[in-house]
């Protein structure tokens, strides 16, 4: 796996699971709060869309996890 799929893995994985304790309707739900969360990561995906930064894809590469595009 590279770096790319890495992160829209858990980028998914973070908004389902802060969804899911956020939403009133959820069988875990736990707080309202948790949606902050939600917010939080699309706008750091929206952001690393035009800015190409992305503070996570940068730790995967410092441990080592190969980039798609090679640099």
């Amino acid at each position: 796996m590279n770096t790319e799929r890495v992160v829209r893995i858990f980028a998914g994985l973070v908004i389902l699971l802060s969804v899911g304790l956020g939403a009133s309707g959820s069988p875990i739900f736990h707080s309202v709060h948790w949606l902050w969360l939600t917010a939080f990561v699309g706008l750091n995906l929206f952001q690393s869309g035009f800015t190409r930064f992305c503070p996570l894809d940068k730790m995967l590469k410092k441990a080592g996890v190969p980039s798609q595009s090679g640099f």
